[in-house]
């Protein structure tokens, strides 16, 4: 009684051993070889950090520069100057540095994003 071979069957149930990499587009492969694409990739990042420090560094003139000069034509009362350094301009200052911390991350999160392999 022999089998016919057509009425074998072999069933893999198992991960498989080999895997086959995509050769396609690869941003990291770029960015590590330093070619032209991946200079253009951190230099996004770059703009991007730069963008925010401007922005920060920008309000933070306008809400601390003029401080000396209003400091100067008031009276000589020292009390108010701590009072609007400790109370007006203390909060803005860290509610500032919060922003700029959560836009930092993401313009990283972005950026890594981009760049892992899918």
């Amino acid at each position: 009684m022999a089998q016919d071979p057509t009425d074998r069957r072999v069933v893999v149930t198992g991960p498989p051993r080999r895997t086959r990499r995509l050769n396609g587009y690869r941003p990291r492969t770029e960015i590590d070889e330093q070619t032209t694409l991946g200079h253009t990739y951190v230099r996004s990042l770059i703009r991007s950090q730069l963008r925010a420090a401007l922005t920060v560094f920008g309000v933070l003139v306008l809400l601390v520069g003029p401080l000396p000069l209003v400091f100067t034509f008031m009276n000589d009362s020292t009390n108010l100057e701590w009072l609007v350094l400790g109370f007006c301009v203390y909060p803005p200052l860290v509610l500032l540095a919060r922003w700029y911390v959560r836009r930092a991350d993401r313009n990283e999160r972005d950026f890594v994003r981009l760049v892992e392999d899918r």
